[in-house]
């Protein structure tokens, strides 16, 4: 991981705002800060950041509204800032394309560890470089997924995620081991991280030919099916 990766702040509270730059920078990251979201996306799709972070709630627009339309054409990590009031707030950040979340009142460290997390599983990954499961072909060093030889738009999290049940296909994943490697967090009792990507990873891998490739293992976690080779 680079000491000058490159972080966007949207944050309408210019002081905390102004708190998490100056933290940051002092641990080597180069940091702008946006304090309206109605110009967040043409700011992300132009300064390329390695990372944003966004708000749930800006005056001006949606944090959600802003996550998915940068879906759309930005692969990049997202992680969102919530007051978590509601555990809805933070399922529906995760489903239209944010990788993590941090409550508020935020807590720097934490937020550096997120961070960290995340630019660490973007830049390198260990083992073979490409990874085929059926009709399912992962090209590591591009981060590129194809099904059936069209191509798969993947986040920067359900990409990690896919690698890591590809990799241990045919062998259960307790589903708490799955949010700490994600995270770089010890479990807690509420995360809906993982199943929340599960979720998204079924619906742009569904392929019914070729049957459900990740199933539930209720009260454990989830395995990647090995299908028969085409």
């Amino acid at each position: 991981m680079s000491n000058s990766n490159k972080l966007l702040i949207v944050e309408d509270d210019e002081a905390l705002a102004s708190l998490l730059q100056e933290y940051l920078q002092r641990h080597g990251f180069i940091v702008s800060l946006l304090y309206k979201g109605s110009n967040a996306v043409e700011t992300v799709l132009e300064t390329k950041p390695d990372l944003v972070i966004l708000d749930l709630m800006l005056p001006d627009a949606s944090g959600l509204d802003i996550c998915r339309e940068l879906r759309t054409s930005w692969r990049g990590p997202v992680l969102m800032l919530t007051a978590m009031k509601d555990d809805t707030d933070i399922v529906v950040g995760l489903e239209v394309g944010a990788d993590d979340y941090v409550g508020k009142p935020v807590t720097p460290r934490v937020l550096l560890a997120r961070i960290r997390a995340l630019l660490r599983r973007g830049s390198a990954d260990a083992g073979a470089d490409t990874i085929r499961r059926g009709n399912l072909h992962i090209n590591v060093p591009s981060r590129e997924v194809t099904l059936k030889g069209n191509p798969v738009d993947l986040t920067t999290t359900e990409f990690d995620l896919l690698v890591l049940l590809a990799r241990r296909a045919g062998r259960v994943q307790e589903r708490s081991q799955l949010v700490e490697e994600l995270r770089g967090i010890d479990f807690h009792s509420f995360d809906r991280t993982v199943d929340v990507i599960i979720s998204r990873l079924r619906k742009k891998l569904e392929d019914p030919s070729s049957g459900e490739l990740i199933k539930t293992v209720r009260g454990v976690g989830y395995l990647m099916i090995i299908p028969e080779e085409p």
